[in-house]
């Protein structure tokens, strides 16, 4: 009956956001995931941006990740990946997932709990 109401009350969010490099992305990600439980999961995967950075046109690769976490978490993991991006200035979005199975936010809510 605790799952159910802590449902009722909490959201699904995806924070997005883009890395340099592979590495740091990794290295975050755990931290994130495992020690803090700030978020259930990082999707990633490798992608080309381009973009006007200081008034020069950049074209690079880059790495785009997808938080899964909930609406309790979001507001420490967003301070967390902007205290530790290597980036000046990181992309960070914030998705609420509106229609989401109740399976997998049960998921997320379990693996993001600190017990």
């Amino acid at each position: 009956m605790q799952m159910h109401d802590e449902q009722s009350s909490c959201s699904g969010m995806i924070l997005i956001s883009t890395f340099s490099d592979e590495q740091s992305l990794i290295n975050l990600s755990k931290t994130l995931v495992v020690e803090k439980k700030l978020c259930a999961c990082v999707n990633y995967t490798r992608i080309n941006s381009l973009y006007v950075w200081e008034s020069e046109l950049k074209q690079e690769e880059e790495f785009i990740a997808f938080f899964k976490t909930t609406s309790s978490h979001i507001q420490s993991l967003k301070a967390e990946i902007l205290a530790h991006h290597p980036y000046k200035v990181p992309e960070i979005v914030i998705i609420k997932m509106d229609d989401v199975s109740s399976e997998y936010l049960s998921w997320i809510i379990n693996n993001t709990h600190k017990g």
